[in-house]
C-alpha cells in the first residue's frame, strides 16, 4: 500500500492549492452577486432621488398653433406630473406668442388659471393674482413676492412644443403626458387643494420627443 492510499496520509500541496482556489472563487462569486444586487438597487434609488440632472429637459408636443386663439389657454401635464398653463397672448406666429407657467400656486398649491378677459393668472383659493408674466401682484403670493415657474416653448412646422423635465422613475411616462381639462382642481375660495382631483389626460393627444 502506498502513502496516498493510507487514511492518515498528509494532504499533498496540490490538494491545498485546489481548496484555496475553490474558496477564493466562491468568495469572488458571492461578492460579484452582492455588488450586482446592490448596484442595481443603488441605480434605481439614485434615479428616484436624482431624477434628472440640472437643466435636463425633453421636448414634448402640446398643440397645433392654430388650435389656440389669442386670449385662450390650455393646461398641460408633463411626464413627471407637473401641470402647466399655456396661454396665447399675441399673434406673431412664433413661440413669443405663448407663455407657459406652472399652474400650481406657490402659496398653498391650488390650481392657477388664466383669465384672458382680465389679462392675468388667478388662484381662486385665496385670491392670488399674477400678471401675464407670472409675477404675483395680489393676494398671499403677491405679499410674499412669489412668481410662477416658467417653461420654455418653441414652434416647429406649426406645432407648439414645451421643454419639461424627464419622467421620475416609473411615476409617469412621456406617453401619459398631454393636455388636460383646465377646470381640474379647486375652483373657488375655501377649497382644500389636497382634495383636488387628479388631472386626467384627454383621449386625443400626440406627444413627440424631439
Amino acid at each position: 500500500m502506498n502513502d496516498e492510499s493510507r487514511p492518515d496520509a498528509a494532504p499533498s500541496p496540490d490538494d491545498g492549492d485546489r481548496r484555496g482556489f475553490l474558496k477564493q472563487a466562491s468568495r469572488a462569486a458571492m461578492a460579484a452577486g452582492l455588488l450586482g444586487g446592490y448596484g442595481g438597487f443603488a441605480a434605481v434609488a439614485g434615479r428616484y432621488l436624482y431624477p434628472a440632472r440640472t437643466g435636463e429637459v425633453m421636448w414634448q408636443f402640446v398643440s397645433e398653433v392654430d388650435g389656440i386663439k389669442v386670449g385662450e389657454a390650455l393646461r398641460y401635464r408633463g411626464p413627471s406630473g407637473e401641470t402647466i398653463n399655456i396661454a396665447r397672448q399675441a399673434r406673431n406666429g412664433d413661440a413669443s406668442d405663448f407663455i407657459a407657467l406652472s399652474s400650481t400656486c406657490p402659496h398653498l398649491g391650488c390650481q392657477v388659471r388664466w383669465e384672458g378677459q382680465n389679462d392675468r393668472f388667478f388662484c381662486p383659493c385665496h385670491n392670488g393674482v399674477f400678471d401675464p408674466t407670472g409675477k404675483a401682484i395680489g393676494g398671499p403670493p403677491g405679499e410674499a413676492g412669489q412668481s410662477l415657474p416658467r417653461y420654455d416653448l418653441r414652434v416647429e412646422n406649426g406645432s407648439l412644443h414645451i421643454a419639461v423635465p424627464p419622467p421620475r422613475l416609473t411615476l409617469m411616462q412621456p406617453d401619459h403626458a398631454g393636455v388636460v381639462a383646465a377646470n381640474d382642481g379647486p375652483e373657488g375660495p375655501g377649497h382644500d387643494p389636497c382634495l383636488a382631483p387628479v388631472a386626467r389626460p384627454r383621449t386625443e393627444r400626440r406627444d413627440v420627443e424631439v
